[in-house]
């Protein structure tokens, strides 16, 4: 799969979030990479500082939160495009939960792995 349809998979990834949840999204970026350096099998990545434990210290200039997904990865694990969809969406929102404050048990309680 080329690079731009894979981008567009997860542009599409983030059409699903709901728009209550897209605007709660606070100073966070989205970003697609071909696979993390240190564990490279690794599907996709939050970096930052969850909305729920942001406080009166989180300044407003702080750099943004990151979320990675890691196009390598994700592609070695599938075998056909709807699976590339699918995971790719699954991807997206667990890493958007992260943002959140969900975390990978309670997602993986809720399914979304």
């Amino acid at each position: 799969m080329c690079p731009q349809r894979f981008d567009e998979l997860v542009s599409d990834a983030l059409d699903l979030v709901p728009d209550e949840l897209a605007k709660a999204m606070d100073n966070v970026v989205v970003l697609v990479a071909d696979r993390n350096a240190e564990e490279p099998e690794l599907l996709g990545l939050y970096e930052g500082i969850a909305l729920t434990e942001r406080d009166s210290w989180y300044a407003a200039g702080s750099l943004p939160d990151t979320i990675t997904i890691y196009r390598g990865a994700l592609l070695d694990t599938c075998d056909t495009e709807a699976q590339v969809v699918e995971e790719v969406a699954i991807t997206v929102i667990h890493e958007i939960a992260h943002h959140f404050g969900i975390d990978d048990e309670r997602l993986h309680d809720l399914g979304w792995g």
